[in-house]
Parts: structure tokens; C-alpha cells; sequence
């Protein structure tokens, strides 16, 4: 069935952009410096999901308290210098975005703002987007409906059956959920299916070009 959406709400890393590599590289540049063994990507990008200071604590743990600062400090200096040197779009994303360019569009993400609209600029994708909302307050990210709740306040959209969150884990579809809009989870990101399928999105694709059979 195909839907009468006025508002298309992208995730990013793992839907739009396949940043394994520069996220896996950052934490194990990270590892190294405090003298800690290094992790492989899948068990990094594993960790990936519900914000930065997660995906910190889960890479130092056992010593993610007593590390913890440094740690992050690292990470960000290495991640700012180096926020997409081996990212890139995935198959069909630019295509998608281009068949859209008259509708809304918006980015709600738990990567920080900033690195968020670096990453869009380097990928070219930016001016496609009105808003880019990331991790700044870190008590307001996905799965929290709280980001979605400052995007949509701000926007002139009476029924939120008219927007639709696209995404790849399912934190994204819990928050969509939560806050009312439709969902779409797409299966060739980062999330492991068997959590996406629990957490029951309106629409599952394996390509994003697929949102072209979803949204009129």
C-alpha cells in the first residue's frame, strides 16, 4: 500500500551511509592509544546505535568508568580529522533522494550534529535535507521519542500518519513508533534482522529505492 507522506525522516549511518569503517578505525585508534586490544569491526559496529557514549562505554568495558573521558576525547579528535575517509553512499540512496527533492526531508540521528552535517557535506547529500538533528542533548536520543518530538513541533504537519521514519536498527522504528509516525526499516545496514523484525516496522525493504513503491 503506498502512503500519502508529506515528511521522510532518515537515520543515518547504516541507512543513508555505510561509515563502518572510519567508526571501526576511530575506536580502535582509541584502543590503542590507552593500551587496550583492538576489536574487530562487526563486534564495534555492534555497539552502534543508542549514541556516542554507548558505543564508548561498550568499547572499554571492563574499564569504560575509569577510561571513560580519555577516551572519548580520543575518539572525537580522531573521528573529527578523519569523519569519512573510507565512507560512502549506499546503492540507490542519491537516486532516492533525488525522486524525493520536493517532498520534506530531515535526518534524525545519534551521531553528534556536527559530525552528522560533515558527513552529509562530504557525501553530498546535504541540501537535500531542511533539519539534521543529532546527539547534542545526549538524554534525547532514539530510542526516546524526544528528537522526533522537536522536529515535528517545528514543523506544519497535523497528522503524523503523513510522516515516515526510514531507518536501519530498531531504535529508530521504536522511536518512529513511539512518536506516532510511520515506519520503514531497511535490512542492509546495521541492525541484526531478528531485532528489526521484533520491533515490528510498518515496511522492511532490502533496497532503498523500494521507499519509491512506499511513499506517493
Amino acid at each position: 500500500m503506498q502512503r500519502d507522506i508529506e515528511l521522510i525522516i532518515f537515520d543515518l549511518d547504516g541507512t543513508l551511509v555505510d561509515s563502518r569503517q572510519d567508526i571501526s578505525n576511530a575506536i580502535n585508534f582509541m584502543l590503542d592509544k590507552l593500551g587496550m586490544p583492538q576489536k574487530t569491526p562487526d563486534e564495534i559496529i555492534s555497539y552502534v546505535g543508542h549514541g556516542i557514549l554507548e558505543l564508548i562505554d561498550r568499547s572499554l568495558r571492563p574499564r569504560e568508568v575509569e577510561l571513560r573521558e580519555k577516551g572519548l576525547d580520543i575518539f572525537k579528535s580522531y573521528h573529527k580529522a578523519h569523519p569519512a575517509d573510507y565512507a560512502y553512499l549506499y546503492p540507490g540512496v542519491e537516486d532516492t533522494l533525488d525522486y524525493f527533492k520536493n517532498k520534506q526531508m530531515a535526518v534524525i540521528t545519534n551521531r553528534n550534529h556536527n559530525s552528522s552535517v560533515i558527513m552529509l557535506k562530504k557525501m553530498g547529500i546535504y541540501s537535500y535535507f531542511d533539519d539534521v538533528i543529532g546527539d547534542d542533548n545526549t538524554s534525547c536520543l532514539k530510542p526516546s521519542r524526544c528528537q522526533f518530538d522537536r522536529l515535528l513541533n517545528k514543523k506544519v504537519i497535523r497528522d503524523r500518519k503523513k510522516v515516515i521514519m526510514v531507518g536501519d536498527m530498531d531504535v529508530d522504528i521504536i522511536a518512529g513508533r513511539a512518536s506516532g509516525v510511520i515506519t520503514c526499516v531497511t535490512t542492509y545496514g546495521f541492525g541484526e534482522k531478528k531485532d528489526l523484525e521484533k520491533a515490528k516496522p510498518d515496511y522492511m525493504i532490502d533496497d532503498i529505492l523500494k521507499l519509491k513503491n512506499i511513499i506517493i
